[in-house]
């Protein structure tokens, strides 16, 4: 994955880690931080040959996770609702139109498209994911 992504030029890729993490019916339930740890280690993989930086957005009890686990992306942990934070990331950025949202939540994709983010469901990233863990679905 490079910093062209379905034919959008991408800066920043946001990813709403409660959304992804619940989105495979794993188990992820009964270990929420183990859950977000996993996938942080599979965004770092990623990480490392994407081009631009990947921010996860974590929120409730994912937020005492070990983000030693993933050195190659930041993890933000919201101090509330995640979406909001994610909502005041996108905001924030210098190019609201270079960041990809991660996300399959309707309501938060269209609060970030409203200040001009772009939005890919959470299989769309578990696919990039597998690809750059060369993993065969």
């Amino acid at each position: 994955m490079s910093g062209d992504v379905d034919g959008a030029a991408v800066r920043h890729l946001v990813v709403d880690a409660a959304n992804v993490v619940g989105s495979r019916p794993d188990g992820w339930w009964r270990d929420r931080a183990g859950a977000t740890e996993r996938l942080a280690a599979r965004l770092d993989v990623l990480a490392r040959g994407a081009g631009f930086p990947i921010t996860l957005v974590v929120e409730g009890r994912a937020r005492t996770m070990d983000p030693s686990v993933a050195p190659s992306i930041a993890v933000s942990a919201a101090a509330g609702i995640g979406d909001d934070a994610i909502v005041s990331l996108v905001a924030a950025a210098a190019d609201p139109g270079g960041v990809l949202v991660t996300t399959s939540d309707r309501g938060l994709a269209d609060r970030v498209r409203a200040h001009g983010a772009s939005v890919r469901g959470a299989r769309w990233l578990l696919d990039r994911l597998d690809e750059a863990e060369g993993v065969a679905r």
